[in-house]
């Protein structure tokens, strides 16, 4: 089966462990585990903790993507920074790994970098992480102003050079501050549905339809927590819960898959990448079409890559 991922923490864990992703043991992610599905793209974010600011904060990233970029020279898998090399991909075994941000903390509050992390491979950055930065206020924060001055020229600087702006983690203000400038779809990587399960992390309806309207992606989380309001007892079924609620809220073509990988409790039934097929069956098995589950677990993002490639 084929399956795209957009956020899993793999990248900063690894390499803080010294291991690989290519080949590993005890990690949700890894390469080896993923080239049986046919094939495997998967968004592999640089998680910046709320601890770095400034230059350590651009600094942290930049070692993080000479990892990914040392990693790369094994040849193990392919990196993906657009259409052409999700094509090349297309239907055939194969991984392909693609950067992202999880905390645009790494822009050190200077919109220059901005094209610093599209010239290193970034395609797609989640404003904060939980508490709020140069950017605006956090999910986690106290801090209800939204968007700061900064963060106004973030937006439209990162639509230009092709950064998809991934509001996962932001803080409600914030989320529809954005909505209202962006002029280019939304993303929100690895956040479930707040009716379903009442995590502050999820998303409200009204946040799920402004995405959907704008063309953009929502990708269903497997932590534990986000899935079930009692996380030790989340299982499989949750996720599909999940996805029940967004497709009845329109969302067939705005569906996509945000496992946290590496970053996250697994609920039952899942394990790692390994587990994906599993997922997928209970999809299935609650009569869903064919169609429409490789839809959610790779289409949809694929296609939303391809019509986010180049600049405005």
């Amino acid at each position: 089966m084929r399956y795209f991922d957009l956020h899993c923490d793999t990248l900063t864990g690894a390499l803080h462990t010294g291991r690989s992703v290519v080949q590993n043991e005890g990690m949700h992610m890894s390469v080896e585990k993923g080239k049986y599905l046919a094939p495997y793209v998967q968004c592999m974010a640089v998680f910046v903790p709320d601890r770095f600011r400034g230059e350590e904060a651009l600094a942290f990233f930049d070692r993080h993507a000479d990892f990914f970029e040392s990693e790369a020279k094994s040849g193990a898998f392919a990196v993906v920074r657009g259409g052409e090399d999700l094509a090349a991909l297309e239907n055939g075994p194969g991984v392909g790994l693609m950067l992202t941000v999880e905390g645009g903390a790494a822009l050190a509050g200077k919109l220059e970098n901005v094209a610093h992390l599209r010239e290193r491979g970034v395609r797609m950055m989640t404003l904060t992480w939980n508490g709020s930065n140069e950017i605006g206020s956090g999910i986690g924060s106290e801090d209800t102003y939204g968007l700061t001055p900064f963060g106004r020229e973030v937006i439209p600087e990162m639509e230009r050079a092709g950064i998809a702006v991934d509001i996962s983690h932001a803080s409600e203000r914030l989320f529809w501050d954005v909505a209202e400038i962006a002029k280019r779809p939304l993303v929100a990587s690895h956040s479930n549905a707040k009716t379903v399960c009442g995590h502050r992390r999820n998303l409200t309806d009204a946040q799920f339809e402004a995405i959907r309207k704008s063309g953009g992606l929502v990708g269903l989380n497997y932590y534990n927590a986000f899935l079930r309001d009692e996380p030790e007892q989340a299982s499989i079924e949750d996720v599909y819960a999940h996805a029940e609620h967004f497709l009845a809220l329109g969302g067939e073509k705005t569906l996509a898959m945000g496992s946290d990988f590496d970053g996250s409790e697994m609920p039952r039934g899942i394990t790692g990448v390994e587990s994906v097929e599993d997922i997928a069956n209970v999809f299935l098995r609650h009569n869903l079409p064919e169609s429409l589950v490789d839809a959610i677990f790779y289409q949809n993002a694929a296609d939303f890559f391809c019509r986010y490639d180049g600049a405005l």
